[in-house]
């Protein structure tokens, strides 16, 4: 006999449909699943035999061919071990199939029967919703990450046993997810991240942290050992604005599938900060892999990604960032298949200018021979220094700054107001897939960012003197723009202009 159940597959976050077909036959016993599975597919086998017998179902003792369609995908994982255990069950009349028809069925089979969580459920459930699908049944261990999707139905099961006898007695109900305020939530979750008032002086450095975080835009940091970088870096997420319910299903469906994701809370209520060590592997960096997993690059979506001593980092990897800073994505190209992640984060970047740290320096004296200085920094090519926003120098702090009892702005004050300038962007932006001013196309760009007579008289200055790019050009006017809506300003006037282009001249000092 022949039964049919649905279920669904992955590529990179985008979800297809999969039809696991079940045909039972006379002959010797075999069990065979064809449908292009990876290894965790192929021994699914055993896993579902073992589950139906232990569970106290009949297995049959036939001739088993279990096919999923479409067969010329490569489909991976052990979510599809519930599918075919519900198959076999519905092809041997132990359930109804009309009881199964329209229900998409995710979960891993443990060989007593219980049903174990999985990853990836929330981009399923996102994908299989927007293919008009309404009906699921899930692990119960993925409950709260299927709580935040509205308008459809998702029951979860602890074991096949509980969904088998919910099918044969109609008065043994499933658990409902019911849905979550992400709202609340939000709210309830405190920051654990560092705050800007325990950074003593580098006034400047701090303002281009806020104006970094206010329009998304990405930022360098060059200056001598011990001056502060990597505490700046660590207080960024302090100061970063809140994330839309939006960004965050996006954040979560990345993390869902690389299985980093909290099933406690079955959402990221915090923007991702993502520290990768220089010693890292490309692949771990990028993505992909054997199973086509999400990279570093991908987890700090709608995040940070800290490079510290960015110039220790491979070449390869540095001139791979090309794409995801251009276009807020990374396409992931192996033999046997292609992958697409988001990956549109702000990078933050700490560097030394030399190798001993100290050129440049107005207090102490650089030890580096001149082809030293120039090794270390050609390691960082001019096409990526052009895709970064805001450069900026964090010299040494003086003891007065360390001994000083001056209050400096708290992390608070500062996100208030970064807050501010974001809901000017989402209002600016509405109805769009931007979320801020450093991600405006040139249409964008062009509208939003038009210039006075003055104001443009100092770009043009600029733009002759430090010998910019029309990339560099562009970046300075996005630039510009947030600083505009932290003045609260709806014009960018020139001396927002002026600041904009101050944070572009350190890579001509250091890297030219």
């Amino acid at each position: 006999m022949l039964a049919k159940v649905l279920s669904f597959g992955l590529n990179g976050i985008d979800g297809y449909l999969v039809t696991i077909e079940v045909d039972i036959s006379n002959g010797l016993p075999k069990f065979d699943i064809v449908g292009l599975g990876d290894t965790a597919i192929k021994e699914s086998k055993e896993r579902v035999k073992s589950a139906i017998k232990n569970s106290g179902y009949d297995y049959p003792v036939s001739s088993i061919v279990c096919n999923l369609a479409p067969a010329d995908r490569k489909k991976e994982g052990p979510h599809y071990d519930l599918g075919m255990a519900v198959a076999i069950l519905c092809a041997t009349n132990q359930i109804d199939y009309k009881l199964t028809e329209n229900t998409v069925f995710i979960g891993e089979l443990s060989l007593n029967g219980e049903v174990k969580k999985v990853n990836g459920v929330l981009p399923i459930l996102i994908a299989a919703k927007e293919k008009g699908y309404s009906h699921f049944v899930i692990p119960q261990a993925n409950y709260f990450e299927a709580s935040f999707i509205e308008g459809i139905t998702v029951n979860t099961i602890s074991s096949l046993y509980e969904l088998v006898e919910s099918y044969k007695n109609p008065e043994k109900k499933l658990i409902v997810v019911e849905t979550s305020n992400f709202e609340k939530l939000k709210n309830e979750k405190s920051s654990q991240s560092l705050d800007m008032k325990n950074v003593k002086g580098q006034f400047s450095a701090k303002r281009a942290l806020e104006i970094a975080a206010a329009g998304g835009h990405n930022i360098l940091m060059i200056g001598p050992p011990g001056s502060g970088k990597t505490m700046l870096a660590k207080c960024f997420p302090s100061i970063l604005p809140d994330m839309t319910f939006e960004e965050a299903l996006e954040v979560t469906k990345i993390h869902s599938i690389a299985g980093a994701l909290d099933l406690s809370e079955g959402i990221i209520l915090q923007r991702p900060f993502r520290t990768p060590h220089h010693t890292a592997s490309n692949v771990s960096l990028v993505g992909g892999g054997t199973n086509s997993k999400p990279g570093e690059i991908s987890l700090a979506h709608n995040g940070v990604l800290f490079l510290d001593e960015m110039p220790e980092y491979t070449r390869s990897f540095i001139e791979t960032l090309r794409q995801p800073l251009e276009d807020g994505q990374i396409t992931v190209a192996r033999a046997n298949q292609t992958v697409t992640y988001p990956s549109s984060f702000i990078l933050v970047a700490s560097m030394n200018p030399c190798p001993c740290g100290n050129y440049g320096s107005k207090k102490l004296e650089c030890r580096c021979s001149p082809q030293q200085i120039h090794k270390y920094l050609a390691k960082l090519s001019g096409p990526i220094m052009d895709r970064i926003d805001l450069h900026v120098e964090v010299d040494n702090v003086t003891y007065d700054d360390l001994h000083s009892n001056e209050e400096c702005e708290s992390s608070a004050v500062i996100r208030e107001r970064v807050n501010k300038a974001k809901a000017k962007q989402l209002e600016r932006f509405k109805g769009t897939k931007v979320y801020s001013n450093a991600k405006m196309n040139v249409v964008q760009t062009k509208k939003y960012c038009a210039l006075s007579e003055d104001a443009k008289q100092i770009l043009q200055l600029a733009f002759e003197k430090l010998n910019l790019s029309a990339r560099a050009h562009d970046r300075i006017l996005k630039v510009a723009r947030t600083i505009a809506d932290l003045a609260g300003e709806e014009n960018i006037l020139p001396e927002h202009i002026a600041e904009a282009i101050q944070y572009r001249s350190l890579d001509r000092k250091y890297l030219i």
